[in-house]
Order: structure tokens, then C-alpha cells, then sequence
């Protein structure tokens, strides 16, 4: 046995010596060239090369920058760092003109862009093969930034954001507290609204503020289908809220998969708010179109709530959510009255995915990964409760911006506003603005 274990030994050294031998003498020879001495590969057919350089340090090349390169229509082609010589390479599907767009976030630590630098540049790719572009940037070192600036800002932005999500929180707890179905589709009508957006705006060519419009009255039709091709006659049908609820998640996945289908899973952008300067007003600093989400955001959320409050329709919601056998024994048509609320929250929801499109870009899993945060709201708030809704949205919003000042990874920020709810569920289980009920 010790016999053929060594001449196992001795035969794997004759077999690796040479090896060995020829890496060393290869070594002494000449040196191996570094990998960011190397050409990169040029792709087969047309491709679109950029080169990022520094114009304030010699050309000096920019290494490890986040580089993205979108079509005409708006479709990301590919994100990809700088290699050493600055430069990256991406292979197109076709000729025409293409935006390279910089992440600011990726430039090296202590260095941002000029103020009079942009972030972004075309390309136009007329050849069958290397369409080249030079990115020359400004940088100049950061300026610290105090806690108390930095906490402002993600308080503006934890606003904005819950007023995103607030409006499609009202919406979930309109259908919720007047028929009960917890809808997981919900996550699909904010993608709806979206990618409505972006067919008016890219197909149609219609501005954006006009092709948000156009978006919320379709997606109000759509809520008024959805009621009466799919629920209306599921409840005709005596079908109970489980089995409602299980349709809902099919519906759902019905439509997830009908969205990546139409438009892909690469993320798309609006032709008009892409990147904008930022305006300080005081000791907050925006940009025109993040202070128009949140006025515009404000006024719906407002409108909403005096047409719930005030109007004859308003009070019949109401009426329909706390007793539907009373309200249909006293003459009121209860099928009218949630048409009208799947209407209105539809078309809520669809704003939401309005505003969500024009702050980011469209993606058809937008919608669904906005859905936990939506759910949390509505439940922390307390279920069914249109203020309850409002409340839980802003804590959510404001949780999830603020919690990078405070250690949370900015991957997982929405983690410390579930650990919240968690927390205020396990010791009031209604919700903070819920009313407590028996059960059983």
C-alpha cells in the first residue's frame, strides 16, 4: 500500500514540473501583462465604445465608474464599470442613437462632478461595428456635509416617497374597506399606471405631464373592467374572500407576466425628467420634478379625502364598508357604489405609478416591489381606515429614506420600516389608528 501511494507521488511530480517549470521560466522571460493592459475583446457587429476621462486632471482615464448605455426608445441595452483605461464596450442590437449616462454614485470617494458638467452624453452608432464616444467630465472634491444636512434630505425624500406610496395606500384600503378582498394584484395596478405613461409619452409622443393624465383616466377604466368582468361576478357567485384573495395572486401573475412581455424586463425612462438640477428652497434642495410629485401628490391626497368626507358619494362608501346588507335594504345600490370605488382607487393607484415612473424608470416589477411597502402602510395605519392609510404610508416612506443615516444598508432600507411594523402589530395588532374588534 505505502508503494503505490509513492509512486502515485512521483508520477503527479513528473506531471506538474514541467508545468511549474514553464510558468517560472515564463516569468523570467517576460512578465505577464497586467489585465488592465490587455485589449478588451471587440464584439461582432455593431458596438458602442466610451471612453471616461477626467478633463480637470490631463485626460486622466476614470476606472470603476458605472457607465449606461439606453436606446432612442428609452430601453437600458447594458450597465458597466469603467475598466483601467476608462473605457467601456457594449454591443447594440441596432444602428441609431444611443444616451451613455454616468452614476454619480460610483465615482471615486471624495470626488464629484462639476457643476457645470453633465451626466450624461449621445452616442450615434452609424457604423457596423465601433461607434466610439469620449465622456469628459469635471470633478472636484466633496464638501462635507453635516448630519443635520444630510437628515433634511432624506426627510424630503422620505416625504416624497410616502406620499407615493400614500396615494396607492388610499386606494388599497378604499376597495379593502368597502368589499373586504385583500387584493394582491394591487402591485400591478401602480405598474399599470406606469407603463401607461411610458406608452403615451414614448408611443404616442405626448408630453409627460399629458401622458400622466391620460394614464390615470385609463387605469380608472381599467378598474372599472377589472369590477365588472372579474369581481362583480365572483361575489354574484357567493365566491368567499379566501377564494377572492387566491385570484387576486393569479391575476397578479397574469399580469406580471403580461407587463414583461410588452415591454421587457430592462428598465425604461420618460423622455422628459431624466435628470434634473436641484433648487434650494432654504435648506431643502429639489429638483423641479420631485417638487411636483409632492404638490401634486398633496392636492389629489386632499381631494380625495373631502370627496370621502363630503360628498353624497363619500358618505355612500362609507355607508357600503361598515354595513352592506343595511345599506342594500335601504335602497342603495351597492354594485354602483363599489364600481365608483374601484374606479376611484384604481385611479389612485395609477397615480402613484404616475409619479413612481416619473421619479425613477419603468420596469414591469416596479409595482410588485412597492407591494410589501404598501401592504405595511395600510396595516400599520390600521386596515380599512383612509387616515390609518395616510399615517402608515409617511411612517413608511420617512423609515425607509432615513434609515441609511443610521446604519441600515441602502440594499435593505425598507427592512427597518418592516422591523417597525412588526414591532408596533405585535403589541397593537389593529394598527395604530385601527379600532379594536372581536373575533368569534
Amino acid at each position: 500500500m505505502l508503494q503505490r501511494l509513492l509512486t502515485l507521488l512521483a508520477l503527479l511530480m513528473v506531471l506538474l514540473f514541467p508545468v511549474a517549470a514553464a510558468h517560472a521560466g515564463g516569468e523570467s522571460e517576460s512578465p505577464a501583462p497586467s489585465p488592465s493592459s490587455e485589449p478588451a475583446p471587440r464584439p461582432d457587429g455593431p458596438y458602442v465604445t466610451v471612453r471616461l476621462v477626467d478633463k480637470d486632471n490631463d485626460d486622466a482615464p476614470v476606472a470603476g465608474v458605472t457607465l449606461t448605455v439606453v436606446s432612442e426608445a428609452g430601453e437600458e441595452i447594458a450597465s458597466a464599470p469603467t475598466d483601467a483605461d476608462g473605457r467601456i464596450i457594449v454591443p447594440i442590437p441596432a444602428l441609431g442613437v444611443y444616451t451613455v449616462t454616468l452614476d454619480e454614485a460610483t465615482l471615486p470617494d471624495g470626488i464629484e462632478l462639476s457643476s457645470s458638467v453633465e451626466s450624461e452624453i449621445e452616442v450615434r452608432a452609424i457604423l457596423d461595428g465601433a461607434n466610439g464616444g469620449l465622456f469628459p467630465i469635471g470633478t472636484q472634491e466633496v464638501t462635507t456635509v453635516s448630519f443635520a444636512e444630510r437628515f433634511v434630505t432624506s426627510l424630503t425624500s422620505g416625504i416624497k416617497f410616502g406620499l407615493i406610496v400614500a396615494l396607492a395606500a388610499l386606494g388599497l384600503s378604499l376597495i379593502f374597506g368597502t368589499t373586504g378582498l385583500t387584493n394582491f394584484a394591487h402591485g400591478e395596478l401602480i405598474t399599470f399606471g406606469a407603463i401607461m405613461t411610458y406608452v403615451f409619452n414614448r408611443g404616442l409622443g405626448l408630453p409627460v405631464i399629458l401622458a400622466g393624465a391620460a394614464a390615470v383616466l385609463v387605469s380608472a377604466l381599467f378598474g372599472w373592467v377589472q369590477e365588472r368582468g372579474l369581481w362583480r361576478p365572483l361575489r354574484k357567485r357567493g365566491t368567499g374572500l379566501i377564494a377572492m384573495m387566491i385570484v387576486s395572486i393569479g391575476f397578479a401573475l397574469l399580469l406580471r407576466n403580461v407587463y414583461q412581455y410588452t415591454i421587457g424586463s430592462s428598465r425604461k425612462s420618460l423622455s422628459q425628467y431624466v435628470s434634473q438640477a436641484r433648487t434650494d428652497y432654504g435648506p431643502i434642495s429639489l429638483a423641479d420634478k420631485e417638487l411636483a410629485i409632492i404638490v401634486i401628490a398633496s392636492v389629489t391626497i386632499v381631494i380625495a379625502c373631502v370627496l370621502l368626507l363630503k360628498t353624497r358619494l363619500g358618505k355612500a362608501m362609507r355607508a357600503v364598508s361598515d354595513n352592506p346588507a343595511l345599506s342594500a335594504s335601504s335602497g342603495m345600490r351597492v354594485d354602483g357604489v363599489i364600481a365608483s370605488v374601484w374606479i376611484l382607487g384604481t385611479a389612485l393607484t395609477g397615480l402613484s405609478g404616475v409619479l413612481l415612473a416619473i421619479n425613477s424608470q419603468v420596469n414591469f416589477l416596479m409595482g410588485f416591489k412597492l407591494l410589501l411597502l404598501v401592504f405595511a402602510a395600510v396595516t400599520l395605519g390600521g386596515l380599512g381606515t383612509i387616515w390609518g392609510a395616510l399615517f402608515g404610508s409617511m411612517v413608511i416612506g420617512i423609515m425607509v429614506e432615513v434609515g441609511p443615516l443610521f446604519g441600515v444598508p441602502s440594499s435593505i432600507k425598507e427592512v427597518g420600516a418592516l422591523v417597525v411594523l412588526i414591532l408596533v402589530l405585535l403589541i397593537r395588532p389593529q394598527g395604530i389608528l385601527g379600532r379594536r374588534e372581536r373575533i368569534g
